[in-house]
């Protein structure tokens, strides 16, 4: 742990933390491992939401910078690990920029440490719910060139917003605020009408008090405005597999995949 362990309240979990410790990683307290083991034990399989995520993510954002965008804003970024954004993006395009959003203190104290070095990313404090303050922000302003196109990319982040927070809203302002030809990455809980996601959902409430599976149609909505890219929201499994290896059921088809994996979606799209 950092230095920032002394200003966080280790008895309280963390959504970022809790996904952390989902893939493996080492940065969270035992609160947070608290609720990841009801989702390792309780739920088994769920696990496999927060893999076919973060394969997803490293997809579309190799997809975005061989389309020839160098400009990412990542909200809701989390707790750094393999194939971040930046190196992803600059390994196809190496002056890309990138801004992390998150409120976390651990996730911004580890990524300063990480980003030192690296003068083409920056890491903002802020949430996800206030993107005024991100879009206003000195080290958004002094990094990302609003006259050009820009990636907005919100994986696996607007699920844990409540209906009342406008999910819907935040992503109309970030279309408002890029250029044409801008991309927006969008990853996010998918209700399958089962037991599986009922009990999940309840987790979430009760240990955050937010967090909301949505309908197809739900999801669908958040794109509005959008071009949405082939092969349109899917799970995130079938989202551009490079090889059929990738998928954690060896499959081509979405009725073959594991319950899980169905419960996380994700897509592409370009502002026209």
């Amino acid at each position: 742990m950092t230095e920032a362990s002394s200003e966080v309240d280790q008895s309280k979990p963390s959504i970022a933390r809790v996904y952390d410790y989902l893939l493996g990683g080492k940065d969270n307290y035992e609160a947070d491992r608290a609720i990841g083991d009801k989702f390792k034990n309780d739920l088994p399989g769920s696990v496999a939401i927060a893999h076919a995520n973060r394969q997803n993510l490293i997809r579309a954002v190799r997809e975005i910078a061989l389309a020839g965008i160098d400009q990412f804003i990542d909200i809701g970024s989390g707790l750094p690990t393999a194939d971040n954004v930046h190196q992803v993006a600059q390994r196809h395009a190496p002056d890309a920029r990138v801004v992390y959003i998150d409120s976390d203190p651990i996730v911004l104290a580890h990524g300063r440490a990480l980003l030192e070095d690296n003068p083409g990313t920056r890491v903002v404090p802020a949430d996800g719910r206030d993107p005024r303050s991100i879009r206003e922000h000195p080290d958004t302003t002094g990094l990302i060139d609003f006259e050009r196109p820009v990636a907005v990319i919100h994986s696996a982040v607007l699920h844990h917003f409540n209906d009342d927070e406008g999910p819907g809203a935040i992503v109309r302002y970030w279309q408002e605020q890029v250029l044409s030809g801008s991309y927006f990455f969008i990853s996010h809980f998918r209700s399958g009408d089962n037991p599986e996601t009922l009990e999940a959902e309840a987790v979430l409430q009760a240990t955050f008090g937010r967090g909301r599976w949505r309908t197809d149609e739900e999801i669908r909505s958040l794109f509005d405005g959008l071009e949405i890219l082939e092969p349109g929201i899917v799970p995130c499994s079938l989202w551009r597999p490079d090889s059929a290896g990738e998928l954690t059921s060896i499959s081509s088809s979405e009725h073959e995949l594991s319950v899980w994996e169905r419960l996380i979606v994700g897509g592409l799209a370009r502002k026209p």
